[in-house]
């Protein structure tokens, strides 16, 4: 069975403060983040709405995507979330309810 990794994008609201990472366990870093269970730039500006990700199986091509995201522009960015997400939904929605 093929592992799958995930390039993310989170937003603390539409068209706010973005932040980007890359992981194995999605649901697991979105559950991290939105508890703030991790200390830093998520916590700090309670960054935690799954707006936008992609998965794919290869560490190298996440790690690749990521790197390539974060030299992008902030409109470029937000035009990527928008093609896909065109109303900022929370992608995680429904995850951790009880």
């Amino acid at each position: 069975m093929k592992k799958s990794y995930y390039v993310y994008i989170l937003a603390n609201r539409r068209n706010g403060t973005l932040y980007l990472g890359v992981t194995n366990d999605l649901k697991r870093r979105v559950f991290e983040h939105r508890n703030h269970l991790i200390e830093g730039f998520t916590k700090k500006y309670n960054v935690a709405n799954l707006v936008y990700f992609e998965e794919t199986t290869d560490i190298r091509s996440a790690l690749e995507r990521e790197k390539q995201l974060k030299k992008w522009n902030r409109a470029w960015k937000i035009k990527l979330i928008e093609a896909a997400n065109p109303q900022w939904r929370d992608l995680s929605e429904g995850w951790f309810s009880g």
